[in-house]
């Protein structure tokens, strides 16, 4: 019997991705009962180093490709995925139910909307209240301005011994992303063009973070490294700003033993900015765009199904109206019973839509090896942002 014929789509994707794809299959499921869905999953890195290949080679694509904002500018440009605002998907219909920035994200000028958000960032600093308690350091104190953060930083090494952050460069990869001009990008202007050496953002994130450095202030350790880890477990380090997200991360397996230990609050100057968030997109060569796009609209439109996918595995949802649920309200007893989601979904409404480039990661990488010059060898900041613009502008030519 030709009914009795399953059709088989994949979905690739990396951790706790799969695993909200695997969950909204039950669903999706009773609708589509003669479909199989299979799974790819990858590391992190392994995941879009395949999918790079894939869509370079047009073998071994899958139907619903994930990617992770980092990579977006760089498969935006490839031309080897839909157009998902032209029939028959037609996003733009559905576009006011999305979180603007994130959907923006998604877009590039030359190939359209090539991703949707199912996932957002909303930046948001994460605070040990006991290490403030120690110090006298007020909540307030962290967020008014860079310079009473740098002094609450001082007590804090003075009173507890314990670093302000894990690195100076966490601290300038938020300031170099305050007031970017519509249609700009962190490191590029509408016309592709590096603005590293012009934009005064760079000049005062490259300030901040020397400061912090030449204080003491950070512990000199990178995210995700052990160390890292370690220091976030015993407390050595006071604060982290990252993606609201990493509330959940500490929780689970950064630094369980914590609980009630954190809090968090906006960033400083109350800067609404994100970091990361994941995408679905579709490659022109995948064989079932139809099953594909149906599958993208329930992880995506479907508001149950977002909501899902926060309370089990902290994605917070670029669906506006999975951001109103009962959820929202309750207290998070991991941040000491703050009801810490309200004020990342405020965030989330004030982030301005940035747009990205093929060569954001490549800027970033020579950005943060000028940074490294200037707070390990003294380089002059002024120098160091000329010659990464022109590093920059030598690699985005070619």
């Amino acid at each position: 019997m030709a009914s009795a014929q399953k059709t088989s789509i994949t979905v690739a994707a990396f951790p706790a991705v799969d695993d909200i794809v695997k969950a909204a299959l039950q669903e999706w499921q009773k609708k589509n009962p003669h479909v199989e869905v299979k799974v790819v999953s990858r590391e992190y890195a392994d995941h879009h180093t395949a999918m790079t290949t894939a869509l370079a080679t047009s073998t071994g694509l899958p139907d619903v490709m994930t990617i992770e904002y980092g990579y977006l500018g760089r498969f935006a440009q490839s031309g080897g995925l839909e157009d998902l605002a032209k029939a028959p998907y037609q996003i733009g219909q559905h576009a006011s139910k999305m979180v603007p920035y994130a959907l923006a994200q998604g877009r590039s000028t030359s190939h359209g909307q090539v991703a949707v958000p199912t996932d957002i960032g909303p930046g948001a600093m994460f605070y040990r209240q006991d290490i403030l308690n120690k110090a006298k350091v007020k909540e307030a104190e962290l967020t008014q301005s860079w310079e009473s953060f740098i002094q609450s930083g001082q007590k804090i090494k003075k009173e507890s011994g314990d670093y302000l952050v894990a690195h100076a460069r966490d601290v300038k990869d938020i300031v170099i992303r305050t007031g970017i001009p519509a249609g700009h990008g962190v490191y590029f202007d509408d016309q592709g063009k590096s603005v590293i050496d012009t934009s005064p953002r760079f000049k005062r994130g490259f300030e901040i973070a020397q400061q912090i450095r030449a204080q003491g202030l950070d512990a000199k350790i990178n995210a995700w490294s052990n160390e890292w880890g370690e220091s976030l477990k015993r407390g050595t380090v006071s604060v982290q700003m990252m993606g609201a997200w990493l509330g959940g991360h500490l929780q689970n397996w950064l630094a369980p033993n914590t609980s009630g230990l954190w809090r968090s609050t906006v960033l400083p100057e109350r800067i609404a900015t994100s970091w990361g968030g994941t995408f679905y997109a579709i490659p022109k060569k995948a064989v079932h765009k139809e099953l594909a796009w149906d599958l993208m609209q329930h992880l995506t439109l479907n508001s149950k199904q977002q909501q899902m996918a926060f309370e089990k595995f902290n994605a917070f949802p670029a669906l506006i109206d999975a951001q109103n649920g009962d959820f929202f309200n309750q207290p998070v007893a991991f941040l000491g019973g703050q009801k810490a989601r309200l004020e990342w979904k405020n965030t989330a409404a004030q982030i301005k839509p940035t747009m990205v480039f093929k060569n954001d990661s490549v800027a970033e990488e020579i950005v943060n090896a000028e940074l490294d010059l200037v707070l390990n060898k003294n380089k002059p900041i002024d120098q160091a942002l000329k010659d990464a613009h022109r590093l920059v502008q030598r690699r985005a030519s070619r």
